[in-house]
């Protein structure tokens, strides 16, 4: 019953926003509350998961995004995005973009979170599409495909650090596996995947391309660069140094507060509305009137976003994450495969990859001390699994949609399949290593 509860709830989701044209996160209040009802959950609980969906994935997120759309707002207005695009194509050419900026996604993907890498990437990739005039989805899934995978499968992202160590797994042995595990994925689910997608039109956000300056109004290359990757670099500093220093020194908390996305992404835009601003002739209230249209860009995405969390845990608060990991138990199915199919189940129905990843653990927990499967494997087999079929009840799922300004048939073509090939591969990697090592 409450699968199929579900179902009726993607396929009025689906009904809602393609062929009734109603908006997002009026589709999402729509369906939430009937689906809550029919699972079972009393009015007042239901308002309650409703209310506490909305404030926790916002509240997640909304720093982030905002301060990441005002600084991509102020690196595309500046000219720096412009500048990093120039030296970009001028070094690699136009025929390696696509491998330019996969690889450009591995290495900001492994410190910072899915939506911050997604939103600080976002302008360089329209800079790059608008001044080369080429096609968006065909130069960007490479890039976000890889920030995917960097997301479900390695520390220190937040569902594969807490299955590292739920199941005790080597945190370092881990991550070395699960770069095997990431590069072919990436590889076959952008560069490969994405030559069947030259037909998609995508009109990307323009509010996130400015006009092409002249190249003597371009701010220096050193300054486009250092302000617009200055996230990664703070986090990449402040990871090396809590590595380096003793865990409970003096300055850890100070380092543990650095490394905050909220604190980077704000220490960032206080950054750059220096260098890229006030130091280039602009005045503050020009910088400001900048970050005021960069939130307006991104207002209804965070509504969405918001939308799709008060699903979300209208599902968790009726417990159907623990009913379908528990009938899926039974199967008779190998560990390392079961634990894919549990993750990537919960994720169907729920959207959430941590949640996915998160409920995936506990179920395995005592089934892998009972079957001695490797523990660093079960952590990328539950990581593959968790972003498989990302849809309409996905944040990352609307992020790509409405930046990228496509359709919802467009957006599952490109978005959803992408997902879905990196989750298969990733556990075909994973079995492949399992047999080799074992």
């Amino acid at each position: 019953m409450a699968l199929l509860v579900i179902l009726l709830a993607v396929l009025a989701l689906i009904g809602l926003i393609s062929w009734g044209k109603v908006n997002a996160f009026l589709a999402f209040l729509l369906v939430t509350l009937p689906a809550g009802l029919a699972l079972g959950l009393p009015p007042g609980r239901l308002l309650a998961a409703v209310y506490q969906g909305l404030g926790d994935t916002l509240g997640s997120v909304v720093v982030v995004i905002v301060l990441g759309a005002m600084l991509g707002k102020l690196v595309a207005e500046s000219g720096a995005a412009q500048q990093i695009a120039a030296v970009m194509i001028r070094t690699f050419g136009t025929k390696n973009i696509q491998w330019t900026l996969m690889a450009t996604g591995f290495i900001v993907g492994i410190p910072l979170f899915y939506n911050v890498g997604f939103v600080l990437m976002i302008p360089l990739i329209f800079s790059v599409v608008y001044k080369y005039r080429l096609p968006a989805v065909y130069v960007g899934l490479p890039m976000l495909a890889a920030l995917s995978a960097m997301h479900g499968f390695l520390p220190p992202h937040p569902a594969p650090t807490a299955l590292v160590a739920q199941f005790h797994a080597n945190l370092g042995l881990t991550f070395c596996y699960g770069l095997l595990v990431a590069v072919p994925a990436v590889v076959l689910a952008g560069p490969v995947y994405v030559r069947t997608l030259r037909g998609i039109e995508a009109r990307p956000l323009a509010g996130f391309v400015a006009e092409a300056l002249p190249e003597s109004a371009l701010p220096g290359r050193v300054n486009s660069f250092v302000s617009s990757l200055l996230p990664v670099l703070v986090l990449a500093a402040a990871a090396g140094l809590r590595a380096a220093l003793p865990a409970g020194g003096p300055l850890a908390p100070l380092l543990a507060f650095v490394a905050e996305p909220a604190v980077i992404m704000l220490l960032s835009v206080g950054v750059a509305t220096a260098s890229l601003g006030l130091a280039r002739g602009k005045t503050m209230a020009g910088v400001m009137d900048t970050y005021g249209a960069a939130v307006k860009d991104v207002a209804l995405i965070l509504l969405i976003i918001g939308g799709a969390g008060a699903l979300k845990q209208v599902l968790v608060a009726s417990g159907v994450s623990a009913e379908i990991a528990a009938g899926l138990q039974g199967t008779g199915l190998p560990p390392l495969v079961l634990g894919w199919l549990i993750a990537a189940v919960i994720r169907v129905c729920l959207g959430s990859a941590t949640i996915a990843g998160l409920t995936a653990a506990g179920v395995m927990l005592p089934t892998l001390a009972r079957s001695h499967a490797d523990p660093n494997l079960m952590v990328l087999a539950i990581g593959a699994g968790s972003l498989l079929l990302s849809h309409v009840n996905d944040a990352g799922f609307w992020l790509f949609k409405e930046y990228f300004n496509l359709s919802t048939k467009d957006t599952l073509r490109s978005w959803t399949a992408m997902e879905s090939i990196v989750s298969v591969v990733g556990l075909a990697g994973v079995l492949a290593l399992n047999w080799a090592l074992h």
